[in-house]
């Protein structure tokens, strides 16, 4: 018997190449964004306009923050191995984690975990402010950070929430992850003490949740941003190196301390 290993995705034979049931050249090629591509491939559907609209507004919040540890990895890698772009590439994407984009991650599935226990929707902002404080009560009992709240730079507004509220807005597309979040926006104060900020990693979690995307693959939608961003950290170093003055700094500023005896 013959094994086999099926897929909905890509396929060629002699004479052509076949994606998501389309001919690649004919049907795909110069008709179809990259973004709706991916969108497209993931969820096996080809998204609306709106959808494909805020999902690429995504993918542009993400995509570069300047010298963040990612970009600086990328950058260091391709001062050590020139011949390898793709070790840069990875480089920095492995730094994605749970402080530099995995927080997209992290906040889509932490609001998609207290509206799966909620049960139902709310019916209005007043249940979500409800469901939030909840949610935040219960967060600080636990001594775990609300994903999605504070950001290092902006601490007062990151510029990109509000942005990417009125996008899914327009778009209609502002559901309830989304809105789960705005309200923990509006009630943390009352719990913590303080106010801090809904980062753009966080509205972004919210957003591709509320888009339906899979949950375990909301990372990868971040470092497919970032990876664009890295690209451009790369073509930067070509043109103006900057990885081998980093790479002095520390070495020259390093200070030798002999280990505490045991």
């Amino acid at each position: 018997m013959t094994q086999e290993y099926p897929t909905s995705l890509g396929t060629s034979d002699a004479d052509t190449i076949s994606l998501l049931g389309q001919n690649l050249a004919d049907d795909l090629m110069g008709k179809v964004g990259f973004g709706e591509l991916t969108f497209w491939m993931v969820t096996q559907r080809r998204p609306t306009q709106s959808e494909v609209r805020v999902f690429e507004s995504v993918l542009v919040a993400l995509a570069d923050h300047g010298f963040t540890p990612t970009a600086i990895a990328a950058r260091i890698t391709y001062l050590s191995a020139p011949d390898s772009v793709q070790g840069a590439l990875a480089a920095g994407l492995l730094g994605g984690g749970s402080r530099f984009l995995g927080v997209t991650e992290d906040c889509g599935q932490f609001l998609d975990g207290v509206l799966a226990e909620a049960g139902e929707i709310p019916a209005d902002d007043a249940g979500f402010d409800a469901l939030a404080l909840a949610a935040v009560t219960r967060a600080k009992a636990e001594r775990k950070f609300i994903p999605g709240l504070g950001h290092p730079v902006h601490k007062v507004l990151d510029p990109r929430t509000p942005r990417l509220i009125e996008i899914a807005e327009e778009e209609g597309l502002r559901g309830p992850h989304l809105r789960l979040f705005e309200a923990i926006g509006r009630v943390h104060p009352q719990v913590l003490g303080r106010t801090l900020p809904l980062n753009g990693a966080g509205v972004c979690g919210a957003v591709l949740a509320d888009l339906g995307l899979p949950m375990a693959l909301l990372r990868g939608f971040a470092l497919l941003a970032r990876a664009a961003g890295l690209l451009g950290q790369l073509a930067e170093e070509q043109r103006t190196p900057i990885a081998n003055d980093i790479y002095m700094s520390v070495d020259r500023n390093a200070v030798y301390v002999p280990p505490d005896p045991e």
